[in-house]
């Protein structure tokens, strides 16, 4: 686990989408001078070319990676209004469509499509988010480049990546960064809606970045 309090501590780069989950992080940071908190856009490849500037730009200053921000929980597994914290994060959309189904680019032995994390961090993370009193579940956090929209892609999704807990759009693209940089990474995401077909009604917003502010503010303890 990269130790994020010794004496020689680096600080932590946290990417949100936009403008609002920025907002929401920094409120909850407190002014935390151990974190930088800065645009990725929206999407795999705009979240990887952000943080891949910012960490050549700053090459010894980070010491981990977080992309943050709302999404979609898979129902059952994370509900609106709570929190995930990555297990892994795995780019849900990256392979090819054969007769047999899909194969990820694992499975065509073209690379990977997953980016490990540091368990005992996410562990650790996690357990911090529950102390204060926020729900949070452990679980993969899968990246695509197209938001899901009918239950029978999320069911697809559900059932080929196990245990897959929460949906967004940048977190395989900042981790892919972090990972060129031989650098740790995490994905948090405040629920806003669940996974499935797309209901701008059922969506809540303003309560997941609410509750990403209070996440934001544990990460200040843990971190």
């Amino acid at each position: 686990m990269p130790d994020m309090k010794g004496p020689n501590k680096r600080r932590v780069l946290i990417m949100t989408a936009v403008e609002a989950e920025l907002e929401a992080v920094l409120r909850g940071l407190g002014g935390s001078e151990r974190f930088d908190v800065e645009l990725a856009g929206v999407g795999p490849v705009a979240a990887a070319i952000a943080a891949t500037k910012l960490l050549a730009a700053g090459r010894d200053r980070y010491g981990l990676v977080i992309s943050a921000g709302i999404g979609g929980g898979y129902p059952g597994r994370a509900e609106i209004g709570s929190l995930v914290v990555s297990s892994a994060i795995v780019a849900a959309d990256l392979g090819a469509e054969t007769p047999e189904g899909f194969s990820s680019l694992d499975e065509l032995g073209f690379g990977s499509a997953v980016v490990e994390v540091d368990r005992e961090l996410a562990g650790q993370v996690a357990g911090a988010l529950t102390a204060a009193g926020l729900p949070v579940r452990l679980g993969p956090a899968l990246t695509l480049a197209t938001v899901t929209g009918t239950a029978r892609t999320a069911s697809t999704l559900a059932g080929r990546i196990p245990f897959a807990a929460s949906e967004g759009m940048e977190g395989f693209g900042a981790a892919a960064a972090a990972r060129a940089f031989g650098l740790p990474a995490l994905e948090l995401r405040a629920i806003s809606n669940a996974v499935g077909p797309r209901d701008k009604s059922a969506w809540r917003i303003g309560d997941a970045l609410k509750v990403l502010e209070a996440a934001s503010s544990a990460l200040v303890e843990v971190l």
